[in-house]
């Protein structure tokens, strides 16, 4: 059996159709009940569902044999996993937002950036020179600047929407953000035949998303 541990919350619609559409499917009842470990209809698969940065803790630990998560939560935890496949889902923006987009030339001291991506914010501000204080936040980060806790924000944005309605423009676009698929490192060796097949079925289900 191969464990497949999935992002809660947005991303988990998006990677239950694909799954779907690659003929890997759950029951209906089960994943609308509060149940966090399922098996799929054919035994072959078992599913975790936990918070996004924790798919990436589960699967370099070997608890579970793959994930899928966002390349956001990967580039922020730096997990030791391998990437063989972008899914083409929950497609996303990781960027720097502020009120005043001339804010960052402006700034000649310490630039307060309040978001949860914090390794990420680190090395693209570090990237260019400028010095941040990164001020941790794990929700409601469209806030900050409104209230002066931060000078900019840097957060993960779909349409653009939130930060339009709390006076927020974007500044920057640090990078994209898509659902991948990850796999544990010695799962790929000893159960190569097995991922290999939900490898292969999940990239024809893209191609079948994609032509139509």
């Amino acid at each position: 059996m191969i464990t497949i541990a999935v992002a809660k919350g947005r991303m988990q619609d998006d990677a239950l159709a694909l799954l779907a559409a690659a003929g890997i499917s759950l029951d209906v009842a089960e994943v609308a009940s509060r149940k966090l470990a399922l098996e799929d209809q054919t035994g072959k698969y078992r599913f975790i569902f936990v918070k996004p940065a924790d798919v990436p803790v589960y699967v370099e630990h070997g608890i579970a044999d793959c994930g899928v998560v966002g390349r956001d939560v990967l580039l922020e935890s730096d997990a030791d996993v391998l990437l063989p496949l972008d899914l083409g889902i929950a497609k996303c923006r990781l960027v720097v937002a502020a009120i005043d987009p001339k804010v960052i030339s402006r700034s000649f001291g310490m630039l307060r950036v309040a978001t949860k991506y914090a390794r990420v914010t680190t090395a693209h501000f570090g990237a260019r020179g400028i010095p941040v204080e990164v001020i941790p936040l794990s929700g409601s980060v469209e806030l900050a600047p409104a209230l002066g806790l931060a000078d900019v924000i840097v957060d993960l944005v779909e349409t653009g929407r939130t930060l339009r309605e709390n006076g927020l423009q974007v500044v920057e676009e640090i990078t994209q953000s898509t659902g991948r698929l990850v796999v544990n490192r010695a799962s790929y060796q000893l159960k190569t035949e097995e991922i290999g097949c939900l490898t292969s079925a999940l990239s024809g289900a893209i191609k079948g998303v994609t032509a139509a």
